[in-house]
């Protein structure tokens, strides 16, 4: 065995024992059609919390025989450990509105999801709602085991208050060639404006990828994902590319490689970010904020970056998935996503959104930017050990990109490599 964490050996040890060692599972043909209350889990960002209550509450007034409890994710290190420790416990909500794609296969690895591809509109609705998005969401068995619900699309999010301090223009930054942002970034950091240009989390958490490497690479190689085909993508001119800018940026103190120990952008300590629509609202009343899409070495447009999406997903604890099901559904309509709009700014995964919400887009132009991007976004694949992957690569990213300790294109070559292998192990069953 190559790599696997300490965390998949647990979920694999005790998935097989799940239903032994919590409740036992409903019988999936009698909870397929069954109705009767339910518990739904939110996340812990106040804005869903609000709109989860809103949403649930106007379910019970029309349906007093079904009731839907609202509660948030239990508490862990993350959201994905915490519906993993509960998949075993056999606790889980019948629905989660915080499931991460990247935890995809290892809940399924748990036999943790009900295939929504099963319920019989389940193709139809997923697929209505969603469009050409939704295809970067189905499992490795062509079924669908999650709901593409909600996106936040990663852009550079710049403070135009410290852009003028630097003398720069904040209605037009430069900022869409790698020369043009490491020019802007000297400007910013060299003037005293700010300590830093920009500053990603330099942590090793599989995830931190997705807010530096990730949304370049998306843009700068016209929209591929980690891994097509079963094989890894990044070992390329364009991840190559990608690696060599931000290797500049660290290297020369215009990214800080130590953790802020708070926020840096709220505190002034950074002009930049990447983030997605959720920020506006976390900073509209301490930060006057820009919005520009992430830079590529030529600077061209209509480009691709990170989707940050976040699904809805059935679990198979559930006892009455009739009544789950039709939740899912009310919560993800077109009236509920425009209230989810409203409540949270976030973009629902659907097409064409400034033309289904525009009275919202008219009022708050600011979210225009992300609207538009969420038109052209990579979702993290689907593919078996997901976690450990972006766990390998995130390490030789921090070894080589964040302190230089090798070069880049080493580290590229020996995470391809890495990758390579955990991806034979984990598609071999034995």
């Amino acid at each position: 065995m190559l790599r696997r964490t300490a965390y998949a050996l647990l979920v694999l040890a005790l998935a097989g024992t799940a239903t032994a060692c919590g409740r036992s599972a409903p019988d999936p043909a009698t909870a397929a059609t069954a109705r009767g209350p339910i518990t739904v889990w939110l996340s812990n960002n106040a804005q869903e919390v609000q709109w989860g209550r809103a949403m649930v509450a106007a379910w019970n007034k029309a349906h007093p025989d079904q009731h839907v409890t609202a509660q948030q994710i239990p508490a862990g290190k993350t959201s994905e450990e915490a519906i993993s420790a509960s998949i075993i416990a056999g606790t889980t909500a019948c629905l989660a509105f915080n499931t991460s794609p990247a935890a995809v296969p290892t809940f399924q690895k748990q036999n943790g999801l009900v295939p929504l591809s099963d319920f019989p509109d389940g193709e139809k609705y997923i697929t209505g709602r969603g469009g050409s998005l939704t295809d970067q969401y189905r499992s490795t068995d062509g079924k669908f085991y999650q709901l593409p619900w909600k996106s936040n699309p990663v852009m550079i999010l710049y403070n135009k208050k410290l852009f003028a301090k630097a003398g720069l223009d904040p209605e037009h930054p430069k900022l869409a060639t790698y020369k043009e942002f490491l020019a802007t970034s000297r400007t910013l950091v060299h003037s005293g404006a700010a300590k830093a240009a920009i500053w990603p989390s330099p942590s090793s958490d599989f995830f931190q990828p997705w807010y530096d490497f990730y949304p370049a690479f998306a843009a700068q190689s016209g929209g591929k994902q980690l891994i097509e085909d079963g094989k890894p993508q990044f070992d390329s001119a364009a991840g190559r590319q990608v690696a060599a800018f931000w290797r500049t940026l660290y290297a020369e103190k215009l990214a800080p490689q130590e953790q802020y120990p708070g926020d840096p952008v709220n505190d002034g300590k950074t002009a930049m970010a990447t983030v997605g629509a959720w920020a506006v609202a976390a900073y509209k009343d301490n930060v006057d904020i820009g919005v520009a899409p992430v830079p590529t070495a030529d600077g061209g447009s209509g480009k691709h970056s990170f989707s940050d999406e976040k699904s809805a997903a059935m679990f198979s604890a559930c006892k009455n998935r009739g009544t789950a099901w039709d939740v899912l559904k009310f919560a993800s309509s077109t009236a509920q996503d425009g209230k989810f709009l409203e409540a949270t700014g976030q973009m629902p995964m659907r097409e064409d959104l400034t033309a289904k919400y525009p009275g919202y887009f008219a009022k708050n132009p600011t979210y225009k930017a992300f609207a538009d991007q969420a038109e052209r976004v990579v979702e993290v694949p689907n593919v078996p050990g997901s976690i450990d992957i972006w766990q390998a690569f995130r390490d030789e990213w921090t070894k080589s990109v964040v302190f230089g300790r090798e070069s880049t294109d080493a580290g590229l070559r020996k995470a391809s490599s890495e990758i390579t292998d955990l991806l034979n192990e984990y598609g071999d069953p034995s």
